[in-house]
């Protein structure tokens, strides 16, 4: 069966985004790329909520995006994505699929297929439901040494507490670390 793992890119202060949407602390460098690269080759499917599927479909089919990080566009125009929502009319991104249906049924029925792991990238609402609903099987949280002071919490849509066991962390020399979890219970 294959796993449903999430990553995120969070502050040191436990925000997804600045106060008013900004994306435009993250600490990305040659180190970040190459994890970026190296899971990107463990993957073979990426699932997005309907808002990081926008800002992603904005970007990645880019001369800018191309220009910035040419391994990693190639990639993520690639890869077989998923997005879900209720809202959206069609997924024009290339290999995007649009689910409206029940995410939960779709995404076990996803694991159950043959293939490499799946991923969610950001999405933390989607991230949130599918944590209660059992079906995330890793958390990777990359923390950035960046406090923003306000913004939106990376696990604010959570409706309980679930508890959480440290697997492994990974310190890159940018302060940028990976603190890989997993949901217990």
């Amino acid at each position: 069966m294959r796993k449903l793992l999430s990553f995120m890119v969070v502050t040191l202060d436990g925000y997804y985004e600045g106060p008013d949407g900004e994306f435009d602390w993250p600490n990305v460098d040659d180190e970040f790329n190459e994890f970026a690269i190296s899971q990107m080759n463990d993957i073979d499917t990426l699932l997005f909520g309907r808002n990081t599927y926008e800002g992603m479909a904005s970007y990645w089919p880019t001369p800018e995006a191309k220009e910035d990080d040419p391994a990693i566009t190639d990639r993520m125009n690639t890869i077989p994505k998923v997005v879900f929502s209720s809202t959206l009319d069609r997924a024009e991104w290339q290999n995007t699929e649009l689910v409206t249906g029940d995410v939960a049924e779709t995404i076990a029925a996803l694991k159950q297929q043959p293939g490499r792991d799946l991923a969610l990238f950001g999405s933390p609402t989607l991230t949130a439901s599918l944590i209660e609903e059992g079906l995330v099987d890793e958390l990777r949280v990359m923390v950035q040494p960046i406090l923003l002071g306000a913004g939106k919490s990376l696990f604010a849509a959570l409706s309980r507490r679930v508890p959480v066991e440290l697997q492994r962390t990974t310190i890159f020399h940018s302060g940028n670390v990976l603190l890989v979890y997993r949901p217990v219970g």
